[in-house]
């Protein structure tokens, strides 16, 4: 299944109208992406239109596993 892996971005604080993720890598997708960092709707967007599934990379020291978003998991 194309999985689309993303991270949230460090500098955001909550309820910044920034985007807060940024795409780290896509696995059996031919998709090509032209910003710098994306918001959650745009990701949800992308996912849709490819059948793709996103994946939340955490980060740190306590969080080592991967997870999927709660969104998509009813999706699909």
């Amino acid at each position: 299944m194309p999985t689309i892996f993303v991270r949230e971005r460090r500098k955001v604080e909550a309820g910044e109208k920034k985007p807060r993720f940024r795409v780290v890598g896509v696995h059996d997708l031919n998709l090509k992406i032209y910003v710098e960092h994306i918001r959650k709707k745009e990701l949800d967007q992308l996912a849709e239109a490819t059948g793709a599934s996103v994946v939340i990379l955490r980060g740190g020291k306590e969080e080592k596993e991967a997870v999927t978003l709660p969104d998509e998991k009813a999706a699909h």
